[in-house]
């Protein structure tokens, strides 16, 4: 038997392992699985060259727990280790086992070696006592066991075992009972482990899928093939759109399958569902630096051996390798997109509902997206028919641009409570697209800024006579005089609003007044609303609303004949009211009000 101390690369290293070295506790669980899968690959290579005599046998990885000795164990049938190499590899802190071997068999297999930490088999100890290592070696020689209770005192011995692999035994401290529990165990192990490339069995149950869909190549899957993987990711989640395989082998190592989810409501938008993986072990959902920003909405698996384990956020921004992979994705996601708008026009405009969310938020937030997107974005007008903006632009170029050459965009936030302000653009030969998604007012800013001579302007904001340009105020068949009176009886305060009244001459047939909120100070509301940066000072300022009257509408004529001054107050109030239901501001004691007046006023008649 043989006693000594670990000869220590960092002094101190114990206390660090334990407390500071892995931010989540449960990740010595992760480490000592990946090393057993190191260990059983690492066999598989010296067979596959003859280094390795003799059959392979059953190559497996299982985890035990044992309530009486608590002790939780992880056991390989991989290469084992001898005596000697116990004593470097175990008793020379920070030594890299993987990476020896590594350098030994290059370009034999060597995507498939997980561990190039060196630290991981230490992470034993933030959870045990003590730890023992019982291990025998596919060499000719003796199995030998090491104990050490975290201190630098070591054991190392010989003993007997009968098959070749190594049992790490951990018995656990009274602070990690928890791992004690099989429900603590299966969890951690479905996190980290579920697509270890090695059977791995918990409690005689086999706990993960060694070879997933994205290892395989894409010419041997088929369409249930990603479906049925989607829902081994997702078990609750809608079956998705499609999916993009992902393949690359140069100029970084890269698999994975992205898809695309479905979305009904922008509510239902969930970021963090890519999972990132290192040779099949789970490393992190949270992918902000690998994949570009807009693409966290979708969901999937990359798996990228260029991407070390214990990834730090610090590295992924300056990794050179994270930014190719970045800029890879965007551009396999843009390919994708455009070939389904070209190949299928019809199911691209289908899916529109869910795309439309990925491709603007691209589109504001990439512009090597925006060149490619520009091709196959689409815009759905109220009647239900798809432009792309250069087809809107070649259906509205006579009517819709503006005296500056500007070419007019109209849209609607909400086609059932804007109808009455859609119609009147419709009379004109206006059309009015669809923008009422979470992403809408962030892109209409954007993209006046990054499409040339384009103004988006929605269709409640003005009458339509003043949409494209502000129109030369015709003849009103009022006087002066009338036109004044009129003026006041409407211009009264009213709560949170600011009223603007001005009397034009439009058609008879037109509406008698017309509520709108004026283009720019609502949107500077709506992005001080949603924290677009205009602070509080818009956010409480009162809502503007521009009431036009229509002195041609007959009704005036009524009005202003009327010599009960109580009820043609209310005929009035009633009127502007109205015109502000229709623009969703008559609200609370103001909108009781109103009912009861209207009331009142069919009571009186």
């Amino acid at each position: 038997m043989q006693k000594g101390s670990i000869r220590v690369q960092t002094e101190n290293i114990f206390p660090i392992i334990k407390k500071f070295l892995y931010s989540e506790h449960d990740i010595f669980i992760r480490e000592l699985v990946s090393n057993a899968v190191d260990a059983s690959q690492k066999i598989k290579t010296l067979s596959s060259i003859g280094e390795m005599k003799g059959e392979l046998g059953e190559m497996r990885i299982d985890i035990k727990i044992d309530q009486e000795k608590k002790t939780l164990t992880i056991s390989d049938t991989g290469i084992g280790m001898t005596g000697e190499e116990v004593d470097k590899y175990l008793n020379q802190v920070a030594f890299s086992g993987a990476e020896e071997f590594l350098e030994k068999y290059k370009g034999q297999n060597e995507a498939t070696i997980i561990g190039h930490f060196g630290l991981g088999f230490y992470s034993s100890f933030m959870v045990s006592s003590k730890v023992e290592v019982i291990t025998k070696s596919f060499k000719d020689a003796p199995a030998v066991r090491w104990e050490c209770d975290g201190s630098p005192e070591f054991i190392l011995e010989e003993t007997e075992k009968a098959e070749r692999g190594t049992s790490i035994v951990m018995h656990l401290n009274e602070e990690s009972m928890e791992f004690l529990e099989s429900q603590r165990i299966e969890t951690v192990l479905q996190k980290f482990c579920k697509f270890l490339p090695v059977p791995i069995f918990f409690e005689e149950k086999q706990i993960n899928n060694p070879v997933p869909a994205w290892t395989k190549k894409p010419a041997e899957l088929t369409a249930d093939d990603y479906q049925n993987f989607y829902k081994e990711l997702y078990p609750y989640g809608e079956a998705p759109l499609f999916w993009i395989h992902l393949n690359v082998d140069y100029p970084f190592n890269l698999t994975g399958i992205l898809y695309f989810p479905k979305i009904k409501q922008s509510y239902e938008i969930q970021k963090d569902k890519i999972q990132l993986y290192s040779n099949q072990v789970f490393v992190t959902d949270e992918v902000k630096d690998i994949v570009p920003e807009f693409l966290m909405l979708l969901h999937g698996v990359i798996d990228s051996p260029d991407i070390p384990l214990n990834v730090s956020r610090s590295y992924l921004q300056g990794d050179p390798n994270v930014k190719k992979i970045n800029a890879h994705i965007t551009k396999k996601v843009g390919d994708k997109l455009e070939e389904i708008y070209n190949t299928d026009r019809k199911a691209f405009e289908e899916k529109w509902e869910s795309l439309g969310l990925f491709v603007k938020y691209g589109m504001m937030t990439d512009d090597k997206f925006l060149e490619k997107a520009n091709k196959f974005f689409i815009m759905e007008d109220t009647a239900g028919k798809f432009y792309t903006f250069d087809e809107y632009k070649m259906a509205t170029e006579t009517l819709q641009k503006n005296k500056e050459g500007k070419h007019v965009v109209l849209y609607t936030t909400n086609p059932v409570q804007q109808d009455v302000f859609i119609q009147q653009a419709s009379a004109k030969g206006y059309v009015t697209v669809k923008m009422e998604t979470l992403v809408d007012a962030a892109f209409i800013n954007n993209m006046e800024l990054k499409w040339a001579d384009t103004l988006f302007v929605r269709v409640d904001s003005d009458i339509a006579d003043n949409l494209i340009d502000k129109s030369e105020i015709s003849e009103s068949v009022l006087s002066k005089e009338e036109t004044e009176k009129i003026t006041n009886l409407f211009n009264k305060p009213m709560d949170g609003l600011q009223i603007n009244v001005e009397v034009k001459g439009l058609s008879p047939n037109m509406v008698p007044v017309t509520a709108t909120r004026p283009e720019l100070m609502r949107r500077m509301k709506d992005m001080a609303a949603t924290g677009g940066g205009m602070g509080a000072w818009y956010a409480n300022m009162p809502d503007e609303v521009n009431l036009t009257i229509n002195g041609n509408h007959p009704i005036f004529k009524t009005i202003l004949a009327e010599t009960d001054a109580d009820k043609q107050e209310k005929l009035t109030k009633n009127l502007a009211d109205l015109a502000l239901l229709s623009q969703g501001l008559l609200t609370g004691n103001n909108l009781t009000s109103f009912i009861n007046r209207s009331v009142e006023l069919l009571e009186k008649n």
